[in-house]
């Protein structure tokens, strides 16, 4: 009975462990760029995946198809949707980013249905509305400022499509060679040489732990966010993609939660009640689609 929900448990935990990274890493803003946040925040992430490859990984994968999948999914993803994210963010401003950023769904059940033959059922479409207008209303914190041209929309847009798409083909990955860690090892490893080469590029100095000690915050950020990775390949493993992607977007409201009753940072408010009473319900409809 309880394996019938996991794609659930290890969908829900992701987004917990999302909003954790985005703490973490919020932490480490305060003492760099976030440009070389995301270098160590990747970095991290593909280092943990490394150490830990003679326990979990089989050398005949190398050999197989998935590679090459997982190799084209980690030149757009965390990398490149991390950076459009973050253009999208000095366009618009937060609110809006993360308000476009919340149609990752959408994108998801258009990928899950006509790439992978998903079939959306009226539980999972009802649920999965739900929790976008919810993220939305959550992402919503007063007027849009209109002073940005309208092409900076493409930013936070093609960010969720490449969200998206990169799920979606981590799942075919899947599919081909069945392991979550060898799915997260591959991606991230690709996008820290990218990330790496765009340092490189910009001839920004090299992270120093020891004159900047808040740099290991990034550092947090990229182990919490491997563990998360894992916990989304391992939901795309044994689940769909129409099903895993919503609840992997209730991280917001994970992040509020934190905000709220570990950071203390803000107070409970009309929005946060109502985004709440249209995300819970969203999660259970999916939930029991299953």
């Amino acid at each position: 009975m309880f394996e019938h929900f996991l794609p659930v448990v290890y969908s829900l935990g992701a987004g917990f462990l999302f909003a954790l990274g985005a703490h973490l890493l919020s932490f480490g803003m305060r003492y760099s760029d976030p440009q070389t946040g995301a270098l160590i925040d990747i970095g991290a992430s593909t280092v943990l995946f490394w150490l830990l490859l003679p326990f979990y990984i089989e050398w005949h994968y190398w050999l197989t198809a998935a590679t090459a999948v997982f190799v084209a999914v980690g030149c757009f993803r965390p990398f490149v949707s991390a950076s459009l994210g973050a253009w999208g963010v000095r366009f618009l401003g937060p609110t809006l980013t993360s308000t476009v950023g919340a149609t990752t769904p959408l994108f998801g059940a258009a990928f899950g249905v006509f790439l992978l033959g998903e079939h959306l059922t009226l539980p999972i479409t009802a649920g999965t509305a739900a929790i976008i207008f919810g993220m939305a209303l959550l992402s919503y914190r007063g007027q849009f400022k209109t002073a940005w041209p309208l092409w900076a929309l493409l930013f936070p847009l093609v960010a969720a499509i490449v969200r998206a798409g990169a799920n979606t083909f981590n799942k075919i990955g899947l599919e081909m060679v069945p392991s979550p860690f060898f799915a997260g090892l591959i991606t991230f490893t690709i996008s820290f040489f990218l990330a790496l080469s765009v340092h490189g590029v910009r001839r920004q100095p090299v992270p120093n732990f020891r004159t900047t000690p808040g740099l290991w915050w990034f550092a947090a950020a990229g182990v919490v966010h491997a563990i998360a990775v894992t916990l989304v390949n391992l939901a795309l493993q044994i689940s769909q993609i129409i099903i895993v992607l919503p609840l992997i977007s209730t991280f917001p409201l994970f992040s509020l939660a934190l905000t709220l009753f570990v950071f203390k940072r803000e107070v409970l408010d009309r929005r946060t009640i109502i985004a709440t009473l249209l995300v819970v319900p969203g999660v259970l409809l999916i939930a029991a689609s299953r």
